[in-house]
């Protein structure tokens, strides 16, 4: 039986936080993951495939488990950086970006994975088994109904989503491996929430609805079937918008380290902290570099008040102080003159 194609990320109707969001996780892994809430049937599956599937195969070293990058020598493994420094670091092969699903009952060894202490103690070298942030390296972790997942979990995928290594410590002996991965969460809030300190870690979040435009839902309707009536030629139909879009991404996380961000725009986000009362200061450094990605993107290597009230639109608000069972709110007009001021 032959395996019908992915539904093209271009194709999807509306939902443009949610599609900018993955984008720019994408573009910036090093941002920490996105969220997105909201009901079954909104495209939030269908959109992290077809955002793995956009983007071009990457060159890996050959054989290695974690599939580093051959280019980048701070974020190899520790085998391939004795190969790296003996010179034998030399074949390479492509492989495709792909989706690591992680199950709602998972356990902490099953996505960190497990070392071997006996095995350790006995011949003087570390035996490691990898788990789910092993295959997650240099792909996107999804995790559907991330609500429902053990908090201590979640915990440790959002450390290896911000740090880009996962370490593993049994009985006085650890490991490390690089873990730079886009991690998405999804959840239907109508099974539960996550608790406010897990939900301020996740770098953005997004809700998305049921189109509420006759149009839209037309068109989404539209789509879908002609999709599934000739799956191949409806992709076609898609190719050179995939591909522009696919070469934008890549471009943007080429510029990325040339972006500036000038002081007033941190006077700006500081100013904006202070004005809504947020915790901390994840949030202002959230803001920044989803400014910095976001700046990239749209091709250019400085940071505008534009780059900002986007930012603030997907970092701020599951970041502001809510009540026990009430969402937290952002008021856009005090955001807007904030920023504009």
């Amino acid at each position: 039986m032959k395996r019908r194609g992915v539904y093209p990320f271009t194709a999807i109707v509306g939902q443009e936080d949610m599609k900018l969001s993955l984008i720019l996780n994408v573009i910036n892994p090093a941002l920490g993951g996105v969220l997105i809430k909201g009901e079954k049937g909104t495209a939030k599956s269908t959109a992290v495939r077809a955002l793995a599937e956009l983007l071009p195969a990457m060159e890996t070293v050959k054989g290695c488990r974690f599939h580093c990058d051959p280019l980048q020598e701070n974020f190899l493994c520790d085998d391939c950086t004795a190969k790296f420094h003996s010179g034998e670091l030399k074949e390479t092969e492509t492989l495709k970006m792909r989706v690591v699903e992680l199950p709602v009952s998972a356990t902490e060894d099953r996505v960190v994975g497990t070392l071997d202490v006996e095995y350790a103690i006995k011949h003087g070298e570390k035996k490691f088994e990898p788990g789910l942030l092993a295959q997650a390296n240099r792909n996107i972790l999804y995790v559907d109904e991330i609500n429902l997942l053990d908090d201590h979990v979640v915990d440790v995928l959002l450390d290896a989503a911000a740090m880009g290594v996962n370490t593993v410590e049994r009985e006085g002996v650890s490991y490390s491996h690089p873990a730079r991965f886009v991690l998405v969460g999804t959840m239907n809030p109508e099974e539960g929430d996550i608790r406010p300190q897990l939900l301020d870690r996740f770098a953005l979040s997004v809700t998305v609805t049921g189109e509420h435009d006759r149009g839209n839902r037309k068109e989404v309707i539209k789509r879908r079937l002609a999709y599934e009536a000739d799956p191949e030629g409806f992709i076609a139909s898609y190719q050179k918008e995939q591909e522009e879009l696919a070469d934008k991404i890549a471009a943007a996380g080429e510029l990325l380290p040339e972006v500036t961000v000038p002081d007033v725009m941190l006077d700006k986000v500081a100013d904006l902290a202070i004005d809504l009362g947020v915790d901390g200061h994840r949030s202002d450094i959230t803001m920044i570099k989803t400014a910095m990605t976001m700046a990239a993107f749209r091709g250019s290597r400085e940071v505008n008040t534009e780059d900002l009230k986007i930012a603030a639109r997907l970092a701020l608000p599951h970041r502001m102080r809510r009540r026990p069972f009430e969402d937290g709110t952002l008021d856009m007009e005090k955001v807007l003159a904030t920023l504009e001021g």
